[in-house]
């Protein structure tokens, strides 16, 4: 089988930097599974929540450079592609590195439960 006839994956998978959540998204970002390590889910809710909704976002940009890429190798004319709104590694790179500044990764305290 060639790379032309590979079929495009149907899920996509992406984890927090810790790996302490991962999550498994269509294309479009819709979760089709989530894991939380256990001592994530002593933290606030809505935090969490945002962490989640984040990571979808992300893998779901990262599938439209996938598709980007099949859309390429199939010979598709660039001035069609531009219409089709998909994002380019730069762009994907550039919003990442915008949300991880913003994200704030740090814990509110360096105390954990024994």
């Amino acid at each position: 089988m060639t790379s032309e006839q590979l079929p495009f994956p149907t899920e996509f998978t992406q984890s927090s930097r810790t790996g302490s959540i991962v999550v498994t998204t269509t294309e479009q970002g819709l979760p089709r599974a989530i894991s939380v390590d256990r001592d994530r889910l002593r933290e606030d809710p809505q935090l969490l929540a945002a962490e989640i909704v984040r990571l979808c976002r992300q893998s779901a940009a990262r599938a439209g450079i996938e598709r980007r890429a099949q859309l390429v190798a199939a010979g598709l004319a660039p001035e069609l592609l531009a219409l089709t709104g998909l994002p380019t590694a730069a762009e994907v790179t550039r919003q990442e590195y915008v949300e991880e500044q913003e994200y704030e990764t740090e814990p509110d305290s360096w105390l954990r439960p024994i």
